[in-house]
């Protein structure tokens, strides 16, 4: 099997309100699928951000290097890959996707038997499910939104926060426990928002109301995220960070200098499904948890189920904590209607795909209809 030819398709949908985190409200999702095609009629599908420049090294860069290549060939495209245009962790981390999903196909393996077999056949899943919406009141909006997650059976809740001042963020931390109970696990996103004095006093706070992870408080002004280690050693929550690494040396790095509890790498942000199992066996090995960051398509959702399907439990303990996923609960239109048959998820659970590849088939239609 060769690789004959690849396409990338910029997806988009409006939202019906403004939403965000901390810093930015947006009104539409986006995200950019690549396919990759073969000379045995087989193609594979991946998914990454639509960041400035991505999509032109993919079509310009890594299109030339890969023609012509086997797909099942995972380590030496890998590595042609990450030499190319310095290695763009987005661009890669899509492309390699799509391979992976190939590689599968062409050998008759899911993705998990393609590195030596899952560890569950269900992955937990922590929805980002409290979001500011534009001109609402998050300490009435987040209880309802908690609500909703609920009676969908979601029992791992992640609600934005430093987007408002402290007071009334904490009254809608402190709303939010009240309305769900002890039992939720809650966790509070403050992407960047806050100076290192600010964010110790507010995760005192969090601390107070039980919450389980506080993640990025401070700004992501450099790759080595600084000041993260003082928190860490002052805190008592744990301290969520790594969405915005690339490499597994500056995961390394960030691991070496403890400025995190929990890494969250992200598939298509961090070079791929590989590269992220490599990340969390280094993390494993330093004591720190693996939850991996997820915020796009089906595409990205079932290749991280895939990867949270190989990682495992903390301990051997019969209640020890299991690795969860993250999901929105934004409208994604890209999750739940790209596929033709939509991924199985209930009860707080995604049941992991089980067919060659991903285990997953793409609706090209839908896709056309939502190109840009």
């Amino acid at each position: 099997m060769k690789i004959t030819g690849i396409k990338t398709f910029l997806l988009r949908h409006p939202l019906p309100h403004r939403i965000g985190g901390a810093t930015a409200y947006v009104d539409e999702r986006r995200t950019l699928l690549i396919k990759v095609e073969t000379d045995a009629g087989a193609v594979g599908w991946g998914e990454t951000a639509p960041f400035p420049a991505v999509r032109a090294l993919i079509e310009e860069q890594y299109t030339p290097l890969l023609i012509g290549r086997d797909p099942a060939a995972h380590r030496p495209n890998w590595r042609a890959l990450s030499g190319r245009a310095f290695g763009n962790s987005m661009a890669v981390g899509g492309i390699d996707i799509a391979l992976e999903d190939l590689r599968g196909k062409a050998l008759g393996l899911s993705v998990p038997e393609l590195y030596g077999g899952r560890l569950r056949d269900q992955v937990e899943v922590y929805v980002s499910a409290l979001n500011y919406v534009e001109g609402e009141d998050p300490v009435e909006l987040y209880p309802r939104q908690a609500a909703e997650a609920m009676a969908q059976g979601f029992r791992a809740l992640k609600m934005r926060i430093g987007g408002h001042e402290i007071s009334k963020d904490m009254a809608a931390a402190a709303a939010v426990r009240s309305a769900v109970g002890d039992d939720i696990r809650l966790m509070a996103d403050g992407t960047g928002a806050y100076s290192l004095a600010t964010a110790i006093r507010v995760g005192r706070e969090l601390e107070r109301l039980g919450f389980y992870f506080y993640e990025e408080p401070l700004p992501q002004c450099t790759p080595e995220y600084p000041g993260y280690e003082v928190l860490t050693s002052t805190l008592e929550i744990p301290v969520a960070a790594g969405e915005a690494l690339g490499t597994r040396g500056r995961f390394q790095a960030a691991f070496d200098r403890r400025v995190m509890d929990i890494v969250q790498p992200d598939i298509s942000l961090a070079g791929g499904i590989g590269e992220c199992l490599a990340v969390a066996e280094m993390a494993r090995l330093s004591g720190i948890l693996c939850t991996p960051h997820c915020w796009a398509g089906a595409l990205v959702v079932a290749a991280t189920a895939h990867l949270v399907s190989l990682l495992p439990d903390a301990s051997w303990s019969r209640c020890t904590e299991a690795p969860m996923m993250e999901m929105d609960l934004i409208e994604n239109r890209f999750r739940d209607e790209l596929l033709t048959t939509p991924l199985d998820i209930r009860d707080g659970r995604l049941t992991v795909p089980r067919g060659q590849g991903l285990g997953i088939e793409v609706d090209e239609d839908k896709v056309k209809f939502y190109s840009v």
